[in-house]
């Protein structure tokens, strides 16, 4: 039923300019009666000290304020992901700048941390507390701020309470300077500040886990640099990958294809698979990943998750597939899992990580 509504809704929402669409579907979103989706037990799983109903979820981007989280899990997700949220409101980029590549299911933004600020999305995940439900917060620094660091530190400050997990995100290319955090040295000092914070909220709130999300376009040495850094401070797992500042020859929607932003969609999905399987490689099973970018089916999840993902998060490929994707994929998993007499999900994890990292992953 779900499937037939998307169907039924996509002509109208590609009617409209892109922000349109996504403001008419949390309109829908909020109205709509979702019944509550029965998670297959083949696709339970733990991480991160939490306890996941399936592996898919949402990305971060689409439900920047935690306006929906609910209706998301209702749809067939196994958690969601609000934000990214910065301390401050503030606008992001002059629009447009959101633009779908539709002969190429992918899709261009350069929203540039458009929020909100701290306060409504925190009163809004404040008034689902005692709902059931894994809902991550990922937070993010100002354009303008002085201090990008201290932003992060802020948002574990202000979430602790509601968040169940973290995600600093280290990776936008949108907002100018952000991802030259990524450095070595800039990492490490971000990491000390960032843990140093949810440790003491610890205390009050108990420990949430701390993830950092990392961009698609790093070279294997700067791969070696994040990783060590990672394992060093002992952060709970990687969300590879951000959105690529680059642009595959093989994109037919040319005139589009040089809008300046972060590209994501179905393009995507090569670049960063062979990225999570280089850092699974190199985490050594210390802690695990969140695979993203270009999954749209059954067929390219498992694959992430043969590459090194333990969870996987999507949201380009519902603009295209709609949002009865969730559910199918996750019956996919389940009905593949059970054909090959897998223990559970988690079986599949890094299988096939030295294809991926060698460039020789098929799917």
């Amino acid at each position: 039923m779900i499937g037939f509504v998307g169907r039924l809704s996509k002509p109208f929402l590609f009617a409209l300019e892109p922000e349109a669409a996504h403001r008419a579907s949390i309109a829908a979103l909020k109205l709509a009666p979702l019944p509550v989706a029965i998670a297959d037990p083949l696709l339970h799983l733990e991480a991160f000290g939490l306890s996941f109903p399936g592996p898919l979820g949402l990305a971060a981007g689409y439900d920047k304020g935690g306006q929906v989280p609910d209706a998301l899990l209702r749809l067939g997700f196994g958690f969601v992901e609000t934000g990214t949220i910065t301390p401050l409101p503030q606008p992001g980029n002059p629009r447009p700048r959101l633009f779908r590549l539709t002969g190429d299911e992918a899709v261009i933004n350069r929203l540039g941390f458009n929020s909100e600020g701290h306060g409504p999305p925190h009163a809004r995940l404040l008034a689902r507390q005692g709902r059931r439900g894994i809902v991550g917060v990922n937070v993010g620094a100002n354009k303008d701020s002085s201090d990008r660091v201290s932003d992060y530190v802020k948002g574990i400050e202000a979430f602790a309470d509601v968040a169940s997990y973290f995600t600093a995100n280290i990776s936008s290319p949108n907002t100018p300077g952000l991802r030259d955090l990524q450095q070595a040295a800039a990492l490490d000092e971000l990491l000390a500040r960032v843990i140093d914070a949810r440790d003491r909220m610890a205390a009050i709130h108990g420990r949430k886990p701390l993830l950092i999300k990392i961009a698609p376009d790093l070279e294997e040495s700067e791969i070696d640099d994040i990783v060590g850094v990672a394992r060093a401070r002992k952060v709970d797992g990687l969300i590879v990958s951000n959105t690529t500042i680059s642009r595959p020859e093989s994109l037919r929607e040319k005139a589009l294809a040089r809008e300046t932003g972060g590209l994501s969609g179905r393009p995507l999905f090569d670049l960063s698979t062979r990225v999570l399987a280089q850092v699974f490689l190199r985490v050594e099973g210390q802690f695990p990943l969140i695979g993203v970018g270009g999954i749209d089916g059954p067929e390219t999840a498992r694959a992430k998750l043969e590459a090194g993902a333990t969870l996987l998060q999507l949201y380009s490929s519902m603009v295209f597939k709609g949002p009865g994707l969730p559910a199918e994929i996750h019956g996919g998993l389940a009905a593949y899992v059970r054909a090959q007499k897998l223990s559970g999900v988690g079986a599949l994890t890094g299988v096939r990580a030295r294809d991926w990292a060698d460039g020789r992953g098929v799917i």
